[in-house]
């Protein structure tokens, strides 16, 4: 099996469409209930309503949409690369951000994501890792 067909590919994809469009129960098909998804530029946002919710909020205001380009799986954990065309609030000039996401999942429901990225608007030293990430419990250089 191909890593593009992968059942996490599928699961992923169904996950940025409910980002995309602002579908609340496609997004939560896909969480485990006590999702946690860390970020470089805020803080984590934990639980699967509180982060459909985020992306409710976030997508229409940024009019964002997230396209993933490339997997790799090694199963309970996937990679990813995607693009997000944007709109920057501020000078309203359309973008593309590009990035990268690590998921974890239990039992075919995203129970993680760490997702990496440079947003040159949100420029700043604290954003050179993950906000609040348990680096040291789980064995990274401290």
């Amino acid at each position: 099996m191909s890593q593009t067909q992968h059942r996490y590919t599928n699961i992923i994809s169904r996950y940025y469409e409910g980002c995309s469009t602002a579908d609340f129960d496609m997004m939560m098909s896909t969480f485990d209930p006590d999702i946690v998804h860390y970020f470089v530029d805020h803080s984590p946002v934990f639980g699967a309503a509180a982060l459909a919710n985020y992306w409710l909020k976030v997508g229409p205001k940024t009019k964002a949409s997230w396209i993933l380009d490339h997997i790799i799986v090694q199963e309970p954990e996937a990679v990813i690369e995607w693009s997000m065309p944007w709109t920057p609030p501020l000078d309203q000039k359309r973008q593309l951000l590009r990035g990268t996401e690590w998921y974890i999942f239990k039992e075919d429901k995203i129970s993680e994501i760490r997702s990496y990225h440079n947003n040159h608007y949100l420029q700043d030293p604290k954003n050179r890792e993950l906000w609040d990430f348990p680096y040291e419990e789980r064995g990274y250089l401290p």
